[in-house]
């Protein structure tokens, strides 16, 4: 494969280097909060709470967040969110070594390390485009997004490993010094500083512009509600403490080979995914296309009672997640002008990250009245049918496409889709 343009980019090599490793500390340390509450209650519902407390952060503070990423230092708010989480790592790292971690305790700290995100990821995504040259802006994304899926590969299956030698405080010791080898990472960055609006305008008014933006442009609200018709009702990982214990019975190394399995998937997509951006193929039929094989894969992971099907099923399943997450990401950054990106990034963020949040407790009390295999089950099906009626009925979203070469003089905000 010839080697991306956006490879020759020293910032961007360096940021794509940090990302990963601390994807594989926080990753691994949400497949360690998900089995240590499971492993403290014996409870789907209750695990479902972790959902609940990153749902919470995200949907109160996102907005702050992105706000803030479009008025600060992009590189030092990211930094400062990076030592927070570091030291939230650390202290659920203590009490869980001390033997004295609580499921309290646990859902204090997802609560704070989430909140530390709703101001990292924001300016996390804004500070992408100040590294890449617009025209090459795509095809990063789409090598960014499965290369984060090799952090997300070896974080669960590392928290797997490590609980299964020690326990998950392991885990969080390792999630604590990837924080800190990012915050490294960040200091070495060469990227210009953001000029913010000269109009000086307060916070809530800030926010107030980027919601407006939002609703101004259907096609990035569109693809929020695709994500979270697939987030919200095919939560799978809340359910897969219980299916690798009580259903495949494979013990905490089943789980985290399980809960890797959709990122293994998703790295295997990298290549279809990059080739399908490079060449400009109808991609809202693609979006939609993935949307629908995530439905049905998912359903798929749910009904299988051994576990190389139920790896693959989950491997299927990171892939057609890959692909859609490739696209969605692609257009919100290339319909939003810098100024506006942060705020932009934190309100789609409310979906892409508050969607998962959400349906790990609506799938989580869901699978504590019925069964997680037809709460899945069930759930999964949302997806299949929302993409299907977006395919029946030709919506914008079924006829988008992104321009191959945009001209020079496009401005930063303009809209570089075509339906």
């Amino acid at each position: 494969m010839k080697v991306s343009p956006a490879l020759r980019h020293r910032d961007f090599n360096l940021y794509w280097f940090g990302v990963v490793v601390s994807q594989i500390g926080t990753r691994g340390t949400v497949a360690a909060n998900l089995y240590q509450v499971y492993q403290l209650t014996g409870s789907t519902a209750l695990t479902g709470l972790v959902g609940l407390a990153q749902a919470v952060a995200l949907l109160v503070l996102s907005p702050f967040g992105g706000a803030y990423a479009d008025r600060l230092d992009r590189r030092r708010l990211l930094q400062a969110a990076q030592l927070l989480a570091m030291v939230v790592a650390g202290a659920l790292a203590a009490v869980t070594e001390a033997g004295a971690a609580t499921t309290v305790d646990v859902l204090l700290c997802v609560l704070l390390t989430t909140a530390a995100a709703t101001f990292d990821q924001p300016a996390r995504q804004a500070l992408i485009p100040a590294m890449i040259p617009r025209d090459e802006l795509p095809q990063a994304f789409a090598l960014l997004n499965p290369s984060r899926e090799l952090a997300v590969l070896l974080g669960p299956a590392l928290a797997g490993l490590l609980i299964a030698v020690h326990g998950p405080g392991l885990m969080y010791i390792v999630d604590a010094a990837t924080y800190a080898l990012l915050v490294v990472v960040l200091g070495a960055l060469r990227t210009p500083r953001l000029v913010p609006d000269a109009r000086g305008h307060g916070v809530v008014r800030t926010i107030a512009e980027g919601a407006s933006f939002v609703h101004g442009r259907p096609l990035i609200w569109l693809m929020m509600s695709i994500d979270l018709s697939a987030t919200l009702f095919g939560a799978y990982r809340v359910v897969l403490p219980a299916l690798s214990l009580n259903v495949l019975h494979a013990g905490p190394t089943g789980y985290g080979l399980l809960s890797a399995a959709p990122s293994a998937g998703a790295l295997l997509a990298t290549y279809p995914a990059f080739r399908v951006m490079a060449r400009c193929r109808p991609l809202g039929l693609v979006l939609l296309g993935a949307s629908v094989g995530y439905g049905a894969t998912t359903i798929a992971l749910a009904q299988s009672r051994w576990l190389p099907l139920a790896l693959l099923a989950g491997g299927l399943v990171g892939a057609c997640d890959a692909v859609a997450t490739t696209i969605r990401q692609a257009v919100v950054q290339l319909e939003t002008p810098d100024t506006m990106r942060g705020r932009v990034s934190a309100i789609y963020q409310m979906a892409s990250r508050g969607g998962p949040a959400l349906g790990d407790l609506n799938i989580g009390w869901i699978a504590a009245l019925i069964g997680p295999i037809a709460a899945l089950s069930v759930g999964s099906v949302v997806p299949i049918a929302y993409a299907g009626l977006h395919i029946a009925r030709r919506t914008g979203v079924s006829r988008y496409r992104i321009e191959r070469e945009p001209s020079p003089a496009t401005e930063p905000g303009h809209r570089p889709v075509t339906a």
